[in-house]
């Protein structure tokens, strides 16, 4: 038996109610994040029943195509950065911003397969975008209503700079890090 979950994006997941089919369900897409954030989206799936150490059927009664696979592992990593936006809430409003935004580069730069993988026109993409705003705007607003963040921009600009970051090569992180400083700063008003 499954139940459907509403999730924090408003999406549906059916996850098993049997406590062990929850588990191989929740060791199916830490799993799938780690075989795709290695091999790439092509991978194999037989590979991530593997690793979650379940059979390819398992994978299958959970997931019966890879797209149903993908789209679950996206809203999870989606969830993980909203639920980063609620947690940095409390802390002063530009680090606040500057914390989440360094998440989410993170989160874009390890998951490119997998987005690129999703069609993005999908009711699934366009719900976790919308969560996605709906997490990061209050970050931004809160910052410029204290005078910290340029109040000539929106949450869609600072989207679209900072995936234009991570859709470069980069040596290292360290690298993608002075990089994405240097867009934080031009974020940032300047006394």
């Amino acid at each position: 038996m499954t139940e459907t979950v509403a999730t924090a994006t408003g999406l549906q997941l059916r996850r098993p109610q049997r406590a062990d089919a929850r588990r191989n369900f929740d060791a199916l897409l830490v799993a799938a994040r780690q075989v795709f954030a290695e091999q790439g989206t092509d991978a194999s799936l037989e590979d991530v029943a593997c690793r979650a150490g379940v059979g390819i059927g398992t994978l299958y009664r959970n997931f019966p195509t890879r797209r149903d696979l993908f789209e679950s592992v996206y809203i999870g990593e989606v969830e993980e950065l909203c639920a980063a936006a609620q947690t940095l809430a409390d802390q002063p409003p530009w680090d606040a911003l500057a914390a989440w935004l360094r998440r989410f580069v993170s989160y874009v730069a390890t998951k490119r397969a997998l987005v690129e993988a999703l069609n993005h026109d999908s009711d699934v993409f366009r719900t976790c975008r919308g969560a996605m705003f709906t997490c990061g705007t209050p970050l931004l607003e809160r910052a410029q209503a204290a005078g910290e963040a340029r109040t000539d921009i929106d949450f869609d600009d600072v989207v679209r700079l900072v995936s234009g970051i991570t859709s470069g090569g980069f040596v290292d992180e360290a690298q993608r890090d002075r990089v994405l400083q240097i867009a934080l700063d031009g974020l940032r008003t300047h006394p």
